[in-house]
């Protein structure tokens, strides 16, 4: 079939690489604009257009699909499908209705839970124990659409977002070239969603990163493991050269009770609210990430110490 991709991050990457492994037609990519990024501040394209340039496929960065112009654009390509992974912009009627076959797309929760834009983060940070990723035929409202395909995918107690958002890259690929594959046979059905259980997966806002230790020891390890590693949770306390910003990647529960945020052994095992996390993976400013046992070599931080 005629494809036009439109996605940006690198979630969408795998997508993109098993669709053109089927054999379609990929006649555009559509993705954010380069930004200026690094040391330089040169233009740093997305991970779906270096992908696009490789296989040399015309590549589209509106700013906007509402103007005629864009939208004349998209219409032109003639394609039988749009198939969207995390993409980035608002698609308006009228780039919806332009493909013969309408819009595909590649959601990371269990619809209706988890609409909007941080369902992996979200679902992690809020302690579930399953997630999945959905194939769903786009609407004018935010992941409202009917769903095609679904795969299940268990979150273990101690899996970051990095780990789910690797494993669901993978199988949501797999699925949506299945789901092409129904669609192009006219065997592809659809579903609509429950009206129970609808929730909303906000962007994640980087105040949301500071670590509070009054909250019980589950809650704080599930938003360390939900924010790792991008943007990272974090405290802040004087590791013997001032006081530091120290991000956490990984944590365990442990056991143990005092004031929240105080070291309670040589294990970095830190009271919270209620019971007690150990600090297993972490990143100082400038620093790479680190196991516990080589951060205690070069930071002061024993039994008492509180972190803030």
């Amino acid at each position: 079939m005629r494809v036009v991709f439109m996605g940006t991050p690198d979630f969408a990457v795998p997508t993109l690489s098993e669709i053109l492994g089927q054999g379609h037609e990929v006649v555009a990519v559509y993705t954010r604009a380069p930004k200026p990024a690094g040391r330089g501040m040169d233009e740093q394209k997305t991970p779906v257009h270096r992908l696009a340039d490789r296989f040399a496929i015309p590549v589209f960065t509106p700013r906007t699909l509402r103007d005629a112009a864009a939208q004349a654009d998209f219409a032109s390509l003639g394609a039988d499908v749009a198939v969207v992974v995390a993409y980035g912009l608002i698609l308006p009627k009228a780039v919806l209705d332009a493909p013969a076959l309408g819009c595909l797309n590649l959601h990371g929760s269990q619809l209706p839970r988890w609409r909007g834009a941080a369902p992996i983060q979200r679902a992690i940070m809020a302690g579930d124990a399953e997630t999945g990723v959905m194939v769903m035929q786009m609407d004018e409202n935010l992941d409202t659409g009917p769903v095609a395909m679904v795969e299940r995918i268990a979150i273990t107690p101690d899996m970051t977002t990095q780990e789910l958002h690797d494993r669901m890259a993978v199988l949501g690929a797999d699925l949506m070239v299945r789901a092409l594959g129904a669609l192009e046979r006219g065997t592809l059905g659809f579903s609509p969603q429950g009206e129970a259980g609808v929730t909303y997966a906000a962007k994640i806002d980087k105040a949301e990163a500071r670590i509070d230790w009054s909250r019980p020891a589950a809650e704080v390890h599930n938003t360390v493991r939900g924010l790792s590693p991008f943007p990272g949770a974090w405290f802040e306390a004087d590791l013997g050269k001032g006081r530091e910003r120290v991000k956490v990647l990984r944590t365990s529960l442990a056991s143990g009770s005092g004031a929240p945020g105080t070291v309670l052994g040589p294990d970095l095992a830190v009271a919270c609210g209620t019971g007690a996390v150990r600090l297993v993976e972490v990143q100082r400013a400038g620093s790479k990430a680190m196991k516990a046992a080589d951060f205690l070599n070069g930071a002061k931080v024993g039994p008492g110490t509180v972190l803030g």
